[in-house]
């Protein structure tokens, strides 16, 4: 089945960007496992075993989960852009962990809604900019349903407000399978970002949907929100959660 469509930034001042979908193709679906707090060394055990069996599927996989406090090094990482010792990090409760995604260092803990797409790219022309785009247009669209006017800055991965950061992005890709993926600060702790440069970038300031909107936010509501537009931007139909689907296994 091929797919017409015409994707656009929300108007908010930040960079706007307007593409289409056109010639893709889309599996039977996608569904979503949601483990909840979970390490972040689990995750990667995880997801190595899920990409595997993605290749024996006919649909996608979207993770939604948090983590314990974690500091996450990408391949490119440079070291320098730890600021804590290693006494303060232990201290805070902060592990420090290599990963094999791409984009640079970041920091999960819990109140952020992390996504793993586990999805096959040979259905995205194995274009892994198109895709990066196209997660930041389901971020973006799932933050404008909380009222809130996010976009992308050029020359930066990630999805912004105002020229604070509010969601990071950084996949791996295997046999053309994507993990790893995207974490948006919902309620989590912010001042534990001080610990790092985020994304390697100097001075950059990080925020959340609680601190924009300056009330608590409800979770589950985000995540709902997400699947939705995860479904319609990637123009695939929710086929319900991985767990529900006793053809399928987790490791």
């Amino acid at each position: 089945m091929q797919i017409q469509a015409t994707l656009n930034r929300h108007e908010s001042g930040v960079n706007r960007t307007s593409f289409d979908t056109n010639s893709l193709t889309t599996p039977e679906g996608f569904r979503v496992w949601r483990p909840g707090l979970i390490a972040y060394r689990d995750a990667q055990t995880h997801q190595e075993s899920l990409v595997a069996q993605r290749l024996h599927w006919p649909f996608d996989l979207l993770l939604l989960l948090e983590h314990f406090p974690v500091i996450t090094l990408s391949r490119k990482t440079d070291k320098k852009n730890i600021l804590w010792t290693d006494e303060a990090l232990q201290r805070a409760g902060i592990e420090c962990v290599a990963s094999r995604r791409g984009g640079d260092i970041t920091l999960h803990n819990p109140g952020q809604l992390v996504g793993y797409p586990i999805v096959d790219l040979n259905h995205y022309q194995r274009d892994l900019h198109r895709f990066l785009r196209l997660l930041e247009e389901i971020l973006i669209r799932t933050l404008a349903d909380f009222d809130l006017a996010a976009g992308a800055l050029p020359g930066k991965t990630g999805v912004w407000i105002e020229g604070r950061k509010i969601a990071s992005i950084g996949i791996a890709v295997r046999r053309w399978i994507s993990y790893h993926g995207f974490a948006l600060n919902i309620d989590n702790d912010l001042s534990v970002f001080k610990a790092i440069i985020p994304c390697g970038l100097p001075d950059v300031t990080m925020t959340s949907m609680s601190n924009e909107l300056g009330r608590p936010i409800n979770k589950d509501d985000v995540a709902e929100a997400l699947i939705h537009h995860f479904g319609d931007i990637l123009q695939r139909p929710f086929l319900g959660n991985y767990d529900d689907n006793p053809s399928t296994t987790k490791t």
